[in-house]
């Protein structure tokens, strides 16, 4: 039985009230001053109210070291008091020296809420912002954010705003990490750990119920595909365009290396008859808390034929919703917008949390974390669930952490797909199609895994020769 995933009105996505709760992402540790070999952060703001209808926090930051620093290993968070338990908050670049195509913004929450902090925005850079010579700086970062639904801003409890900093200056309320290592500024007090731990994890153990397919099939018609638990989408129906057909055949296996990789192709021109969408999904609602994990190719560009289609690319887990804004239904997702979509103009990369959802009228609750930049190429996704949170990473490091509040209470399926929001992004009626590769999935179940441990367990089962394994018991 297959669950319908389903994503309404255009902007519902992002428009929603998102219920972002009062523990989650770890903050940095504390640190009064820069290292020896480290970094400096000036700040300025060019809003300067107690109100406002945004931030505007301004940085430079500046190599303090005596060696080269590649920007992409630096992070920056700056810490603030929601206006709301329920507020969600964006993300602009104004003006970068470096681009505002190499800033990235990311939101959190602090695990150990104070007076004039319980969430952050965090700040990254890409490999394209390149790298500070000792003594550079990163030169102007006009960076600003605001509420979803742009209600006023209260800044005044605001613990890293400073109203009266109208011009640069060095600033050790905002924190500045340097490949994991806190070397500038002062978290909010009881917030000290560092993000990820830095205490090496225990080795869990190896007999645990776990899922594993490297997907070495022959073809979407397979019958170990079917023995194996999975089944190949052909009914239809949501999400993505109406009328569009779900086409296994368009479930392809191929071997890369030696590696067995599975595709799922989407294609269109222009029409909803033409509209070809693909998914694979367990036939078992049997997976709950534990380690999900599954190396992922998102591509920004079409295989062939013109870009620009609001495309998502997914990697998640679900059940079925009984009744509208039923307290027990469950959805943890990856999807990546290569061109955009949900009020989105750009390549957009989302981490959700659903604890419940109503389509009509549109009413949904979950947490979500995102980044603005393209994740065009393979990418190691890892999701951990256990009795107090939620936590996504992508390539080893921790994205997101979600509340407690949308912890899971059924079992669910696992789920791949690939599909069109709308035809409104592309219009041509010329041929097109995208590619989503798959090189394997993991569940461990109850078991939290480092996406180390994930890597390691990936190597003995290919060390193996094993290519499936399914000793998760049945819900």
């Amino acid at each position: 039985m297959r669950f319908a995933k389903n994503r309404l009105p255009a902007t519902a996505h992002t428009a929603v009230a998102v219920a972002m709760g009062a523990a989650a992402l770890t903050a940095l540790p504390a640190t009064a001053n820069a290292a020896a070999d480290g970094l400096s952060v000036q700040y300025r703001t060019s809003a300067t109210g107690a109100g406002a209808d945004q931030a505007e926090p301004w940085f430079k930051v500046r190599n303090t070291g005596t060696a080269s620093v590649q920007l992409s290993s630096v992070k920056l968070r700056y810490y603030f008091k929601a206006d709301s338990a329920g507020a969600t908050y964006r993300f602009a670049c104004s003006w970068a020296v470096k681009g505002c195509a190499n800033v990235t913004g990311t939101f959190g929450t602090l695990a150990n809420p104070t007076a004039t902090a319980d969430r952050y925005l965090e700040i990254g850079f890409t490999s394209g912002a390149g790298s500070l010579a000792p003594g550079a700086d990163t030169g102007d970062l006009q960076l600003r954010f605001y509420q979803s639904n742009w209600a006023s801003l209260n800044q005044s409890d605001d613990y890293s705003f400073g109203a009266s900093r109208t011009s640069y200056g060095d600033w050790s309320k905002v924190t500045a990490q340097l490949a994991g290592t806190t070397v500038w500024g002062t978290a909010p007090a009881g917030n000290e750990p560092t993000d990820p731990p830095t205490d090496p994890p225990t080795d869990p153990p190896a007999d645990a119920a776990t899922l594993f397919d490297d997907f070495n099939y022959s073809g979407y018609n397979d019958p170990r595909i079917s023995a194996n638990g999975w089944s190949v989408r052909a009914n239809s129906g949501g999400p993505g365009v109406p009328g569009a057909t779900w086409a296994p055949e368009k479930v392809t296996f191929a071997t890369t290396g030696g590696n067995s990789v599975m595709n799922l192709e989407t294609s269109t021109a222009g029409t909803a008859a033409s509209t070809k969408q693909t998914e694979i999904l367990t036939k078992a609602t049997k997976f709950k808390n534990g380690t999900y994990a599954a190396r992922v190719r998102f591509n920004d560009a079409p295989k062939y034929g013109p870009d620009d289609d609001r495309l998502v690319q997914t990697f998640f887990t679900i059940n079925d919703l009984k009744a509208p804004l039923a307290d027990d239904y469950s959805e943890y997702d990856f999807e990546y917008l290569p061109n955009g979509g949900w009020g989105e103009p750009s390549n957009i990369l989302y981490t959700t949390s659903w604890e419940t959802y109503q389509a009509e009228p549109w009413v949904a609750v979950n947490q979500h974390t995102e980044a603005r930049r393209s994740y065009s190429g393979w990418h190691d996704l890892v999701l951990t669930i256990d009795n107090s949170t939620i936590k996504y990473y992508i390539d080893g490091q921790l994205f997101g952490t979600h509340d407690s509040a949308y912890l899971p209470e059924r079992p669910m399926s696992i789920n791949f797909n690939q599909w069109l929001i709308d035809l409104a992004g592309q219009t041509s009626t010329t041929a097109r199609a995208y590619d989503q590769q798959v090189d394997y999935v993991l569940h461990v179940k109850d078991q939290v895994l480092t996406p180390a441990q994930v890597a390691t367990r990936l190597s003995a089962y290919r060390g193996a020769g094993t290519t499936f394994e399914d000793t998760v018991p049945g819900s």
